[in-house]
C-alpha cells in the first residue's frame, strides 16, 4: 500500500476522535481566525515532514518552528487552498507537487486562530526557494520521530494570568513546541500505526 494510502485510510478510520488545542488559554477570544498549515509528508521509505524557522526579527511567533501556512484570505476557496498557496509562497512548494490526503482536527490557538492541518505528500527531494521574509530555514524531520508519543514531553508556563500547557518535542537543535507540537500530538492519535 502507498503511503498516500496508508495516510488516507488512518486518517478517515480515526475521525472523530478528541483533539486537543489551546481555547483554554483564552476563553475570551470568542471567533478565532480560519488559517490552515500544510502538513507535507515526504514519499520515502523513511517519509519525512517539511517544517519552517521562523525569522528571529518578526512580531508574532520569532525563530519558532512551524509548518507552512496563514490565514485564509478571501480569495482561497477553502483551507486546502489556503495551506498551499502559502507552502507556495513561503517556500516555493508548489500546488502541482502536493497530492492532499484531508485535513486533520481544527486547532485553536491561544493567539486567536482556528487551524486546519491539511495533510498532503510529496515526492522526496525537491528544491525550495524559502521567502526570507518569512522563513529564516526548513528542515525535514522524521515523520516517525514526531508522531512518537514518547518523544512529546508535556510541560506547563504561567502565560497572560493562566496556565498554559504545551508539548515539546525536541529533534536535534531544533525545538518544536506551542501550536506546531500540538497540531503533531493531534496528528499522531489519528495516524498510530501507519508506519508500522
Amino acid at each position: 500500500m502507498s503511503l498516500y494510502d496508508r495516510l488516507a485510510e488512518a486518517l478517515a478510520a480515526s475521525q472523530g476522535m478528541t483533539s486537543i488545542d489551546e481555547a483554554h488559554i483564552r476563553p475570551d477570544r470568542g471567533v478565532h481566525v480560519p488559517a490552515a498549515v500544510l502538513i507535507a509528508v515526504t514519499d520515502r521509505p523513511q517519509p519525512g515532514v517539511i517544517l519552517t524557522q521562523r525569522p528571529d526579527y518578526l512580531r508574532s511567533h520569532p525563530g519558532q518552528v512551524a509548518f507552512p501556512g496563514g490565514k485564509i484570505d478571501p480569495e482561497d476557496e477553502d483551507a486546502i487552498a489556503a495551506a498551499l498557496r502559502e507552502a507556495d509562497e513561503e517556500l516555493g512548494l508548489a500546488p502541482g507537487h502536493v497530492r492532499v490526503v484531508g485535513t486533520a482536527d481544527v486547532y485553536r490557538s491561544g493567539s486567536g486562530f482556528a487551524i486546519t492541518p491539511v495533510l498532503g505528500v510529496i515526492p522526496p527531494d525537491l528544491s525550495y526557494s524559502p521567502n526570507p521574509g518569512e522563513v529564516a530555514d526548513w528542515f525535514e524531520v522524521p515523520l516517525d520521530f514526531v508522531l512518537d508519543r514518547s518523544n512529546h514531553h508535556a510541560h506547563s508556563t504561567f502565560w497572560k494570568g493562566a496556565e498554559r500547557n504545551y508539548i515539546e518535542i525536541l529533534w536535534g537543535q531544533r525545538r518544536i513546541w506551542g501550536v506546531t507540537a500540538g497540531i503533531i500530538a493531534n496528528l499522531s492519535r489519528r495516524l498510530e500505526g501507519v508506519l508500522a
